[in-house]
């Protein structure tokens, strides 16, 4: 709370020189003695009216300008908390046009987009052990597996209502735990005017979305989600704003929060208003709304969306002009994300920060001071529509097409990156995950537990959208809750419980995650068996004795007396077998313990022989050997 002229001259000049973090409480509306300020940036307004339930929406209360910053600002006893308001802007035109408040912390539900006089109470968090441990984690030698999540369409009622963040603190928290995901990612949660956008296109950056249940309600959740040793993120969205008049555009009648050139305002593709990030206010506008959520609801970081389209001056469909060294790269954005991640990092060294990027001309990932943007992790796109290609691909074209999956060894430690199966490649004609894959409906199976398997045991963290645990053959809906009628049906409950299994099993083996940032983390076995169509590697941890052996099945026949090379003597171990019937497929049992042969594979001394089932996919464990 700001309450001397010292401290709000100090707010002020912070403010405009981009340095104002926590502009929420210079902005919008803070109570005082005296009833509440509010305050609202509008360089360009002729005039502004503060407009509400407490005068009846008339102009009876005219705003002061602060000359200095463009701020108006106006002290009443009228407003009490829960009354709705909005800002009439006079614009540089001479137009009156209602603004809605864009430090508002609270919502009335849609249609409406008013803002509500709302003060977020005092909790007392239960959560100190979580964020205690947090703090001595290293991230990148710890499991990260992500369930993403549309809050809204998790599930429905009966009514077609979706559920509250207290209905889903009661079931997708349990849900969660039980699946063995280590963090839940939502999409967007800020106030956004169209479901349709699935909060992309947002209005309120401070606001929980009116429509999700109230700030209490998601603090709760996070509470909750913590004490059950479960990490919360949010996706946020720096990079563009919905273009509704009533809301960011050219807020004083002038480009306000977007560029002035209208080439560069403008996003095509999306139909959106592009921030202008070298500019100082918007700056503090914008780092203040991602210190907010981090702070308010003690989330453990952000993913951070659309980052190509911040870097590049020529990510859009329209004209678009070179820098002045005559090159695309658009530096406003590229320093603004540098400061972004530099003052997280400062506020909350913990704070996992990730980046939705599909490019490789800019280091995304790493120190900044080295020329990286800072993030933690980037989401690995190449990865992911490489392997969706190779799956969905006829298995008698496969071996000509190897490289699909073994590409990404070349490049997997250029950066730390997330392995995503999201949610927009589950849309827009695209097809589920199920869906996408070759073959009956028993092989649409098959071909999932193995795509997952790799996915769990390619360096990398993890994430994959709801309905997919469980193979959903629906394409996914913003509007309607999942199908769990599917989980009725034999097949895919066993889909979802080798889904549990096999994220019990990543966040059990520290192989598949301790030594992810080297590439000690990884031996290749056989990357060159294309014309079985197998790939064999090893996944290792610190102790030289604890390693995991993964072979990929890629074609529907099964390989008896199967060799992979093993770098020790000794006896080996099926630790998971897709093909089991448990999972959904024919094998009653596991393969027998193998016992290696000193016959050279490729590089190693030692082998083993097993059985690969048709299609299907082996994790295989050191038992007992000799590492002398």
């Amino acid at each position: 709370m700001i309450e001397t002229s010292k401290e709000v001259l100090a707010a002020e000049q912070r403010f405009l020189t981009g340095e104002n973090f926590y502009a929420q409480h210079f902005l919008g509306v803070q109570k005082n003695e005296s009833g509440y300020v509010f305050r609202v940036w509008a360089p360009h307004a002729r005039q502004v009216f503060l407009v509400g339930d407490f005068n009846q929406w008339d102009e009876s209360l005219p705003m002061e300008k602060r000359e200095k910053s463009g701020v108006w600002e106006l002290v009443s006893s009228l407003p009490v908390e829960g009354q709705l308001y909005k800002f009439l802007v006079e614009q540089s035109d001479g137009r009156k046009i209602m603004k809605l408040d864009p430090f508002a912390i609270r919502f009335e539900k849609r249609p409406g987009t008013a803002a509500e006089i709302y003060t977020i109470p005092e909790k007392k968090w239960n959560d100190h052990s979580w964020r205690k441990r947090q703090k001595k984690v290293e991230t990148l030698k710890e499991p990260l597996n992500i369930y993403e999540v549309h809050a809204s369409s998790w599930k429905h009622h009966e009514n077609g209502q979706p559920y509250s963040f207290k209905e889903l603190k009661e079931e997708l928290i349990p849900y969660v735990k039980e699946m063995g995901y280590t963090h839940i990612e939502f999409l967007p949660l800020m106030e956004h005017p169209l479901g349709a956008s699935w909060g992309y296109q947002l209005t309120g950056f401070f606001a929980l979305s009116s429509y999700y249940g109230t700030p209490e309600e998601f603090r709760d959740f996070v509470d909750l989600c913590h004490q059950n040793n479960i990490g919360v993120f949010v996706d946020w969205v720096p990079a563009h704003f919905c273009m509704n008049e009533d809301t960011l555009p050219y807020y004083d009648g002038t480009p306000t929060f977007e560029y002035e050139d209208p080439d560069r305002a403008h996003n095509i593709r999306w139909g959106t208003l592009c921030f202008d990030l070298g500019k100082p206010q918007v700056q503090s506008f914008l780092i203040s709304s991602a210190l907010f959520w981090l702070d308010v609801y003690h989330l453990d970081g952000m993913r951070v969306d659309a980052v190509s389209s911040m870097l590049y001056l020529d990510y859009d469909e329209g004209p678009w002009q070179p820098n002045h060294e005559g090159g695309n790269r658009n530096y406003e954005g590229y320093y603004f994300l540098q400061k972004l991640n530099a003052v997280i990092k400062l506020a909350f060294p913990q704070a996992t920060m990730m980046a939705e990027e599909s490019s490789s001309e800019t280091q995304i990932t790493g120190m900044i001071e080295s020329g990286a943007l800072g993030f933690d992790y980037k989401w690995n796109m190449g990865w992911m529509n490489d392997v969706l290609r190779f799956y969905e691909m006829d298995p008698v074209f496969r071996k000509d097409n190897f490289h699909l999956l073994t590409f990404s060894f070349m490049y997997m430690m250029n950066e730390h990156y997330i392995l995503p199966f999201s949610h927009d490649e589950v849309v827009h004609g695209k097809k589920s995950l199920m869906h996408k894959m070759w073959g009956d409906r028993y092989n649409q199976f098959a071909h999932l537990r193995n795509m997952y398997t790799f996915m769990m045991t390619h360096p990398g963290k993890k994430i994959l959208f709801m309905g997919s645990e469980w193979g959903q053959f629906l394409e996914w809906r913003y509007n309607e809750g999942l199908e769990w009628v599917d989980l009725e049906d034999e097949m895919n409950h066993k889909m979802q419980h080798f889904t549990a299994v096999l994220n019990n099993l990543y966040e059990k083996e520290a192989s598949l995650w301790e030594l992810e940032d080297t590439s000690e983390t990884i031996e290749l076995i056989d990357a060159d068996n294309t014309e079985e169509s197998v790939l064999t590697f090893m996944r290792r941890s610190k102790n030289t004795q604890d390693f995991l052996i993964i072979a990929l099945n890629l074609v529907p026949v099964e390989r008896k007396n199967f060799a992979i090379g093993v770098p020790f003597p000794g006896s080996y171990k099926e630790v998971l077998n897709t093909e089991k019937i448990e999972f959904g497929g024919t094998w009653t049992k596991d393969n027998l313990v193998c016992q290696s042969v000193s016959q050279p594979f490729k590089g190693f001394d030692q082998q083993i022989q097993t059985i690969l089932p048709a299609l299907g996919a082996l994790i295989i464990k050191p038992e007992k050997i000799q590492t002398d």
